[in-house]
């Protein structure tokens, strides 16, 4: 009996504390889960998230995450949107800044890439489709309003002289996404050398190729 009841101790201890034996409330754990996963995506990456990591990170069963949100997918898309509004924000603030219309577009290019620096786990994960929950109607918002940040700066610029189509400055947007997009990834691929040691070069760099596609000079 004495043996049994040791047992039975030392499985309780090895465990995992359930939700109830943690003291989450329902908010607090959904926190607590995603905050541990931008903790694994800071140090491990995209690929070293684990749904089971998640729950141990947050003292709480494996099975905890399920309750709140579905699966894997459905944590990483919370994180994901949650990485759009906060790059979105980051545009939008880089856009507030007094200059020309291209000096703010570039404003953008540099706090676009120095966001996917700072938080280049979560910044790949944002965009890791088959982690996602793909038709997750938040998450196509959250695109959708941080894609508007660089649309908002082009279309000021199409108000001058010679101007452009409302069709014309969204291809335009998609361009100065899809230009500041590709340096991040090749920066964090090392491409530029290492962004954690030389990051003030890769910056600078930027702001050359940034020059080079919209000149501040001749605005």
């Amino acid at each position: 009996m004495a043996k049994k009841a040791t047992m039975l101790a030392r499985d309780k201890r090895n465990r995992a504390p359930s939700e109830a034996e943690s003291g989450y409330h329902h908010g607090d754990l959904q926190e607590a889960l995603i905050a541990a996963t931008e903790e694994i995506l800071a140090e491990q990456g995209a690929e070293g998230f684990t749904l089971r990591e998640a729950a141990r990170r947050a003292g709480v069963s494996p099975a905890a995450p399920a309750h709140h949100f579905g699966n894997a997918p459905g944590l990483l898309t919370e994180v994901a949107i949650r990485g759009y509004d906060a790059l979105g924000a980051a545009l939008k603030q880089a856009a507030a800044k007094k200059g020309t219309d291209h000096q703010k577009l570039q404003a953008q290019g540099l706090a676009y890439v120095d966001f996917a620096l700072t938080y280049p786990g979560r910044f790949q994960m944002m965009f890791s489709n088959k982690r996602l929950v793909a038709d997750d109607e938040r998450l196509r918002q959250s695109i959708k309003a941080a894609h508007r940040e660089f649309e908002i700066v082009v279309e000021e610029l199409a108000s001058h002289p010679p101007g452009m189509t409302a069709k014309q400055a969204k291809v335009a947007a998609t361009v100065a996404w899809s230009t500041v997009h590709g340096f991040a990834k090749l920066a964090l691929e090392g491409k530029f050398g290492a962004f954690g040691e030389g990051r003030r070069e890769i910056m600078a760099t930027l702001r050359q190729v940034l020059e080079y596609l919209w000149p501040t000079k001749s605005a």
